[in-house]
C-alpha cells in the first residue's frame, strides 16, 4: 500500500505539534487524576474529623446529664429521705430537676434497687432493678453515664409516653440492610446515675436518669450546627448526622427526597457488619437513604461494653462532584488552547525548516544530473547545515574512492604476506607438536628398557645383598672394615629401591584391594616417618575428618604415596615448621579428600608442572621418581593429586580418592583380607 506524500512542512508541524499535544493530554489527565484523588482524600479526612467532633458533642450531651445526676444526689434532706423511703419528700425534688434540666426520665431507688419513686411516672414504684448496670454500679459508689437500650415494657414504667414516642416505623430504602423488621419499639437513652449517700459517706441508695434519643433531634442538629455550620449546596444541607438503634434511624437531619427527616430508614449491610458487628470505625462512601457521601460511622457502646447503634456523620459528595467536574473542563480548555497555540506555533517553524531543504533538494538534483564543482555554502549551524557539510564532503569522498582502491591493492598484497607468516608459524608449532610426541615415544621405550633393566639387576643385587650380610655377620662391630661392609648393604638397599620405583614407573603393580581407614594410615605413618627424616622443630598437626569412613584400596601401595608426601613436605622445611595432616570425607559424594600442607620454601612456579615427570628432581641425591609413582598408584585408584605452592610460604598437596573401586579388572586386583 502506498502512502499519500507529504511534504517536509507539514511533517515538521506535525513533528512538533505531535509531543506537545502528548504532553499537554498528559499531563491534564495527570493533573485530573492527582486533584480528584486528592479532593476524595481531603474529603475523608474532614469527615473524619466531623466525626471526633459529632462524638465529642454527643459526649458532651452524656456529661451534661451526669452533672445533673451528681448534682441532684447532692440535694437538702435527698439521702434522709430514700433511707426513710419518703416519697413525700423525693417528689417535689424530683419533679422540679427534670423539669428545669428536660430529662425524660429521672427516678429514686433504695440501697436494695428498689424503685422509690420515678418523676416521668409517679404511680409505678416498688420494683427492683438491682440487676440492672445503671443501678448496681451506682449502689456500688461508682458514677456511670453513657448509653442504654430501654425495651417497651421498661420504656413504659419510666414514662407514660416514653413508650408510644420510641416507636420508629421501619421504612425500606435501597442498599438496607436485609430483614423483615417492621418498627423498631426500643428506646436509646442517654443516661447516668450516681450514688447517693448519707453524712457518714455510705451509699443508701442511687439516683438515674435520662433523655429518650428516639424522635429526638436536638442532638444530631446541635452536632450539624456545629461541625457543617449549616452549609448547602443547591438548597441541600452538605453535612448531616445520625444516631442508629442497632440499624435504624432513630435521630437524624437526612432527609427523604419528600424533604421529611428518614427517621425509620436503616442502614446499609456493608456498614453495619463492619461497625455493628465488628466494633470498628467506617470513614468511606456510602450510599445514605437516596444518595453518596463521604461517611464516618463509630459503633454506639453501653454500659455493659455491648455495640448498641452508631453515631454517624456524612458530607454530601455532589459538591465535590461538581468541583472535579470544573477541574476536568479547566484542564480540557487548557489542552485546547494550547493545542490551537502549538499549531500556530508549529507551522511557523516547519515554514522557516523547510524552505533551505528545499533549495538543498535542487543541488541534489543538479549533481545527480552530472556537475561535479556543485558546492553549497552552509549558512546554519543546525542540522541543516551539517548537511551540508556532508554534501561538500561526498563529492570529496568521489575524487579520493579510486586512491582508496589502490591502497586497498597494496593492504592486501601486505594480508598475504601476513597470512603466510601466520602458516610458517603453524609449520613450526606442529613441528614441535612431533617432537613433544616422539618425546613421548622415547620415554615409554625408556619405561620398558627400566623393566628390563630391573629385571636383570634383581638377581645380582640380591647375590650382592646376601654377601654383605654374610661379610658383616663375620666382621664384628668395631672391627676396620665394618664400616665398609655396612656402605655396601646401605648402597644395596638404595638401589634395590630404586629397582623398585622403575618397576613401579613401567608397569602398573597389582592391587590388593580392602576397606582402609586413612586415619589410622596416616598415623601409623607419622610413627614411623621419624626413622626416616628428623623432625626436631617441627609441629605436627592432626586435622583427621573421615572418622568410619573406609576407602577401598592397596593399604601398602597409598601408605607409600603417603608416606613419599610426608617425608617431601618434612624435608622441604630445612628450618621447621608446621605440618598439617588433613583428610575430609566430602558430604554427599561418594570421594573423599587427604591435604598434606608444609610451610616450607615452596615450589617455583615454573617447576610446579614439571614435579610429577619422571626422573625429574631437584636433590642431588633423588631419583626423580617418587611423585610420579606416587602420581601412577592414585590414578591407578581413580583418583587424583593436585598441588598448590606458593615460593616462600609452603605447599599444599591434595590427593583424591573414590571410597569405591569401579571399573577394575581382574588382572589389576588381588583379593587381600577385608
Amino acid at each position: 500500500m502506498r502512502f499519500p506524500r507529504l511534504s517536509i512542512r507539514l511533517k515538521l508541524t506535525i513533528g512538533s505539534l505531535l509531543p506537545l499535544f502528548v504532553a499537554i493530554l498528559f499531563c491534564s489527565l495527570a493533573g485530573i487524576f492527582i486533584i480528584n484523588t486528592r479532593i476524595n482524600v481531603l474529603a475523608q479526612e474532614k469527615v473524619r474529623t466531623d466525626l471526633n467532633s459529632a462524638h465529642e458533642v454527643y459526649s458532651n450531651e452524656i456529661n451534661h446529664i451526669r452533672d445533673v445526676i451528681r448534682f441532684s444526689t447532692s440535694m437538702p434532706h435527698a439521702a434522709d429521705a430514700v433511707t426513710a423511703n419518703n416519697r413525700e419528700v423525693i417528689a417535689p425534688l424530683l419533679s422540679a430537676m427534670m423539669k428545669n434540666e428536660q430529662l425524660d426520665i429521672l427516678t429514686m431507688v433504695d440501697r436494695n434497687g428498689r424503685v422509690l419513686f420515678r418523676a416521668a411516672n409517679p404511680h409505678v414504684y416498688g420494683d427492683l432493678l438491682g440487676g440492672d448496670p445503671l443501678v448496681a454500679r451506682p449502689l456500688h459508689g461508682e458514677v456511670v453515664a453513657g448509653s442504654q437500650v430501654f425495651p417497651p415494657e421498661r420504656l413504659q414504667r419510666e414514662g407514660s409516653n416514653l413508650a408510644a414516642r420510641a416507636i420508629i416505623d421501619v421504612i425500606a430504602t435501597e442498599r438496607a440492610q436485609p430483614g423483615l423488621k417492621k418498627n423498631e419499639p426500643s428506646g436509646m437513652v442517654m443516661v447516668a446515675s450516681a450514688p447517693v449517700r448519707n453524712g457518714q459517706g455510705s451509699v443508701v441508695g442511687a439516683l438515674y436518669g435520662g433523655v429518650l434519643l428516639n424522635r429526638n433531634n436536638t442532638v444530631v442538629d446541635r452536632i450539624k450546627k456545629i461541625v457543617f455550620e449549616g452549609v448547602q449546596f443547591k438548597g441541600k444541607d452538605v453535612g448531616t448526622a445520625t444516631i442508629f438503634l442497632d440499624d435504624t434511624r432513630i435521630s437524624t437531619n437526612v432527609q427523604t427526597l419528600e424533604g421529611n427527616r428518614a427517621i425509620g430508614t436503616r442502614l446499609s449491610a456493608e456498614v453495619y457488619n463492619r461497625v455493628n458487628l465488628n466494633k470498628e470505625k467506617w470513614v468511606d462512601r456510602a450510599f445514605v437513604v437516596n444518595d453518596w457521601y463521604f461517611t464516618a460511622y463509630e459503633p454506639i457502646i453501653d454500659l455493659s461494653g455491648s455495640v448498641i447503634g452508631s453515631l454517624y456523620v456524612g458530607m454530601l459528595e455532589q459538591p465535590h462532584t461538581a468541583l472535579k467536574k470544573k477541574v476536568g473542563l479547566l484542564f480540557a480548555g487548557v489542552l485546547l488552547a494550547g493545542s490551537l497555540f502549538g499549531l500556530a506555533v508549529s507551522g511557523y517553524i516547519g515554514n522557516l525548516l523547510s524552505r533551505p531543504i528545499r533549495e538543498l533538494k535542487g543541488l541534489v538534483q543538479r549533481f545527480s544530473a552530472g556537475e561535479r564543482d556543485v558546492r553549497i555554502e552552509p549558512y546554519s549551524g543546525d542540522e541543516i547545515g551539517e548537511l551540508a557539510e556532508e554534501f561538500n564532503a561526498m563529492t570529496a569522498v568521489l575524487r579520493e574512492r579510486e586512491h582508496a582502491i589502490i591502497q586497498l591493492n597494496r593492504n592486501l598484497e601486505a594480508k598475504v604476506q601476513e597470512r603466510t607468516a601466520e602458516l610458517e608459524e603453524k609449520n613450526q608449532l606442529l613441528l614441535k607438536t612431533q617432537g613433544e610426541l616422539v618425546k613421548a615415544e622415547k620415554l615409554a621405550a625408556v619405561g620398558e628398557l627400566a623393566a628390563g633393566v630391573a629385571h636383570e639387576i634383581n638377581n645380582p643385587m640380591a647375590i650382592i645383598r646376601g654377601n654383605a650380610e654374610v661379610l658383616m655377620f663375620d666382621l664384628k662391630p668395631g672391627h676396620p672394615n665394618r664400616e665398609e661392609a655396612e656402605i655396601i648393604a646401605h648402597q644395596v638397599a638404595r638401589v634395590e629401591s630404586i629397582v623398585g620405583n622403575l618397576l613401579s614407573f613401567a608397569r602398573h603393580r597389582r592391587k590388593a584391594l580392602k576397606p582402609v581407614a586413612l586415619d589410622h594410615v596416616l598415623e601409623d605413618i607419622l610413627r614411623q616417618v621419624k626413622h626416616h627424616v628428623p623432625l626436631d622443630g617441627i609441629e605436627v598437626r592432626r586435622e583427621y575428618g573421615m572418622g568410619n569412613v573406609a576407602v577401598e584400596g592397596d593399604e601398602n601401595q597409598l601408605g607409600q604415596v603417603f608416606t613419599n608426601l610426608i617425608v617431601n613436605a618434612v624435608q622441604s622445611m630445612t628450618q621447621g615448621g608446621v605440618l598439617t595432616i588433613r583428610t575430609i570425607a566430602d558430604s554427599g559424594a561418594p570421594v573423599c579428600r587427604v591435604e598434606i600442607e608444609d610451610s616450607g620454601d615452596g615450589i617455583p612456579p615454573e617447576q610446579v608442572n614439571d614435579i610429577f615427570t619422571p626422573f625429574f628432581t631437584t636433590r642431588e641425591n633423588g631419583t626423580g621418581l617418587g611423585l610420579s609413582v606416587s602420581y601412577g598408584i592414585i590414578r591407578n585408584h581413580g583418583g587424583g593429586i593436585a598441588v598448590r605452592s606458593e615460593p616462600g610460604a609452603g605447599s599444599t598437596f591434595t590427593v583424591t580418592l573414590p571410597l569405591r573401586q569401579q571399573g577394575v579388572s581382574e588382572d589389576d586386583v588381588e583379593q587381600g583380607e577385608a
